[in-house]
């Protein structure tokens, strides 16, 4: 690597790429292209509706906030076997306009949920109808892409999992949705964005929640293996997960599988991850009997959000080593033909973003992003080029024009004093390297840049017009957004 950036040498792409060989099933032929087959025969129908519900976030002897949350479910789950072609209608039940966008999956690019760049914004009442090919295994989640900072700050979240008839018998498999809200004492929400919050590391919520209880407790026999599924569905708050008390291994990143990695051998013995990234851990249950803890050990004071709790009979025979799921069936780029681009992540103000606009005969030249779904202003900038903020609301130009079937490589700089978690629709990257070192290969749809890191990345392009951006939903509304265009 460079010093001070992430650009890889020959030598270590070539090992990059022998290294992910090991992670992956890869096919030549395969483009990284999710297609909805012609004519599209849905496996499986659904509708997912938009609306208000209510949850006793501050305790159950406290007054009950108003959440928002799809069909009156708080973190809506929906499981359902790999293979699934699923037809998903959004109807609108709010009374602003919205969209929905299953986060992580790879599919065709007219159904990824990003007005005006994929599709119209859905008004209050509409519907639109996804066709989704859920071909990767995984953990996964959808949420609007408008006005996210005040709707999935409300709870708009729900989780996707794509179960996988290969993975291994776990005894238990829980899923652990990390939220902060914004409360009054009342159960009322506070503003959900302040300047000084959208400008800097985010405007936080003081209200820590799991599944929407304070903390949880899960029961699992002595020896038990374990599967948790960790989402980080806050809006701004970046946590390093940790366990205390058994064996516990790193078996997912983003939904895909990667070789276990024993938690207690990664820098500080966490994963860091911030909004919008996933872990799937699997932890043994300890043979003697004893509870076991799991927490954000980011800040001090530690957030014990989950217990696990002995109960019944002890495994006669637990097993040995992690329980490894089955390689991620992913493109890998060819990383000695790829095309490099570098990209930074820097601070921005109004004044200093480029006046760019999408050429007059451009389909999107004449498309505006609804008011409601940015910020009042600009704070934050891929390069120089900016998002719609404001009263500029149309659509920027793309940060790079690709080509479909194409690899490239993307270095992410971070020259700003906070880290961001920066996502790629459509894709899932390979995490080549970082400036340091202190990521595994992995495969990911977000990945964390620190501040001062630079981390590169690698994919097969798939056609489309993707949006590329921080996931602190706040530094999104307010500039750090872009997106390329894939032909």
């Amino acid at each position: 690597m460079t010093i001070g950036g992430a650009r890889l040498s020959r030598r270590a792409l070539l090992g990059a790429g022998a290294a992910f060989g090991a992670l992956a099933v890869l096919s030549p032929t395969r483009t990284g292209q999710a297609r909805a087959p012609a004519p599209f025969v849905p496996t499986k129908t659904l509708t997912l509706k938009s609306g208000d519900a209510e949850l006793k976030l501050l305790g159950p002897d406290k007054p009950a906030t108003r959440i928002l949350a799809y069909d009156g479910t708080p973190f809506q789950t929906l499981r359902l076997p790999r293979g699934t072609r699923l037809q998903a209608t959004y109807v609108n039940g709010l009374d602003e306009g919205s969209s929905l966008h299953f986060h992580g999956i790879r599919m065709p690019n007219e159904y990824d949920g990003v007005p005006p760049l994929t599709q119209p914004l859905v008004e209050p009442g509409g519907r639109f109808v996804h066709l989704l090919p859920l071909d990767d295994p995984g953990t996964f989640f959808f949420h609007p892409h408008c006005d996210e900072t005040g709707q999935a700050g409300r709870g708009l979240v729900g989780v996707l999992i794509v179960e996988d008839e290969r993975d291994p018998k776990f005894d238990a498999d829980e899923i652990l949705c990390l939220k902060d809200w914004r409360l009054a004492e009342n159960g009322g929400f506070l503003p959900l964005t302040e300047p000084d919050g959208a400008s800097k590391a985010g405007t936080f919520g003081a209200t820590r929640t799991v599944n929407g209880k304070p903390t949880v407790e899960l029961s699992a026999a002595p020896g038990a293996d374990v599967r948790l599924r960790v989402l980080n569905v806050d809006a701004t708050r970046i946590m390093d997960i940790g366990v205390e008390g058994a064996e516990a291994w790193l078996i997912a990143v983003d939904g895909h599988a990667l070789k276990p990695v024993r938690l207690d051998d990664l820098p500080d013995g966490i994963w860091r991850m911030g909004p919008a990234q996933r872990i799937d851990l699997h932890v043994r249950m300890p043979a003697d009997g004893k509870r076991v803890s799991v927490g954000d050990y980011r800040a001090a004071d530690i957030y014990h959000f989950a217990t696990l709790v002995p109960s019944g009979k002890p495994k006669r025979k637990p097993r040995r080593g992690p329980l490894a799921l089955p390689a991620a069936e992913l493109p890998f780029p060819d990383l000695e033909a790829a095309e490099f681009h570098s990209f930074t992540l820097q601070q921005a103000t109004d004044e200093a973003v480029k006046n760019l606009g999408l050429p007059p005969d451009d389909p999107l030249a004449k498309a505006l992003v609804a008011s409601f779904c940015v910020g009042a202003a600009t704070y934050w900038s891929i390069g120089q080029t900016s998002w719609a903020a404001g009263d500029r609301l149309g659509l920027p130009p793309p940060l790079a024009a690709m080509k479909e079937g194409r690899s490239y490589r993307i270095e992410i700089k971070n020259e700003t004093r906070f880290p961001h978690p920066i996502h790629l629709h459509g894709h899932a990257f390979a995490v080549l390297g970082s400036s340091k070192g202190r990521l595994p290969r992995h495969f990911a749809d977000t990945v964390l840049v620190q501040p001062g890191e630079a981390v590169e990345i690698g994919f097969v392009a798939v056609s489309g017009d993707w949006v590329f951006h921080c996931h602190i939903l706040e530094h999104m509304e307010t500039g750090m957004m872009g997106w390329f265009r894939v032909v």
